[in-house]
């Protein structure tokens, strides 16, 4: 386990600059230090003292991967943008935004609200996919388990945006049960979270539930299932005993792959329903173009889908000891 882990950070390591440097000729390539100065300072007629002092401000006045002004090597490599703008991501120094706000004080007090919204959410996602797809399975052959499936496939075919207006539209404007959009502290903030929370959950059903019946179906034509039911076991004790257990490796590798959004958020429902996470904030970011808060936004994603699929291999053993990490 120890050996697979150091690997797998190895790897992760890789990964993680190999995208930080690819963010950053993206970013600084495309958009140069004085497209964004401008963009910033707002106007294409501005002065060049105005855009070499913003420049000096947000120190973006450095040579961007290798400083000869300097003498030391160290000095050269470290006094770039680059390094002060890339690679002190690597300690969680994420530096001032753009717009002068520090990043990471902002990530530290919307973190818990895109969690506070996220991980309901999964738990319930995964709960409810896993156990509609066992009943469509249950009942495979029969009516239910045909229009289970027609409903599947016309749910992952509406856009989420379809589901957020329409459920906003129900619940709030016709039947007046929660508000449309807002957020509170405390207990109080239950009631913004709850329609946020049931709506995700359906635009999510579909396709989870579709695969998971596919999964669950592909495990009924194993020779243990036949075993089971040889020995006289019933059909609900197949499914919950062997079936579920035997499929909990994809269902445990589809659930990795949300993790980021469990800690970045959901850009369209935080943005939908006015909760101040880090959906919200990415989206914000991009509307006033503050590049460092989306450099940031990405490498964080980077860091959480890595981690995520290590955790996931680690799951694996618990789910299934046959798995062992050699």
């Amino acid at each position: 386990m120890v050996n697979f882990l150091t690997r797998r950070l190895i790897y992760a390591l890789a990964v993680l600059l190999g995208v930080n440097l690819l963010t950053f000729v993206l970013f600084f390539t495309v958009n140069t230090p004085d497209d964004m100065a401008r963009l910033a300072i707002g106007g294409k007629r501005v002065t060049d003292l105005a855009i070499e002092d913003w420049k000096a401000q947000h120190g973006y006045d450095k040579p961007l991967v290798w400083n000869e002004a300097e003498h030391s090597l160290v000095a050269r490599a470290t006094r770039t943008i680059f390094w002060e703008h890339s690679m002190r991501m690597f300690v969680l120094d994420f530096g001032s935004a753009d717009s002068g706000r520090d990043i990471g004080h902002e990530i530290g007090n919307r973190i818990g609200k895109s969690i506070a919204l996220q991980l309901p959410v999964l738990l319930l996602t995964i709960f409810v996919s896993v156990v509609f797809a066992l009943g469509l399975v249950f009942f495979r052959g029969t009516y239910l388990d045909f229009w289970g499936i027609v409903l599947c496939v016309v749910m992952l075919s509406i856009s989420a945006l379809f589901y957020i207006i329409a459920g906003q539209w129900l619940f709030s404007k016709v039947l007046r049960l929660l508000p449309v959009s807002g957020y509170d502290d405390g207990w109080a903030l239950t009631k913004f979270l709850i329609l946020p929370i049931i709506i995700s959950t359906i635009s999510r059903l579909g396709a989870d539930a579709r695969l998971y019946r596919a999964m669950f179906l592909e495990e009924m034509t194993r020779d243990y299932v036949r075993t089971a039911r040889a020995k006289g076991l019933t059909e609900q004790a197949v499914l919950f005993r062997h079936v579920l257990r035997n499929s909990m490796i994809p269902i445990i590798t589809n659930t990795f792959t949300l993790f980021p959004i469990l800690f970045l958020g959901s850009l369209v429902f935080e943005s939908f329903f006015g909760i101040p996470g880090l959906g919200s904030y990415t989206i914000d970011a991009i509307s006033s173009q503050d590049f460092a808060i989306v450099r940031t936004m990405v490498f964080l994603g980077t860091v959480l889908y890595v981690l995520g699929y290590i955790l996931a291999d680690v799951a694996y053993t618990l789910a299934d000891p046959r798995v062992r990490l050699t």
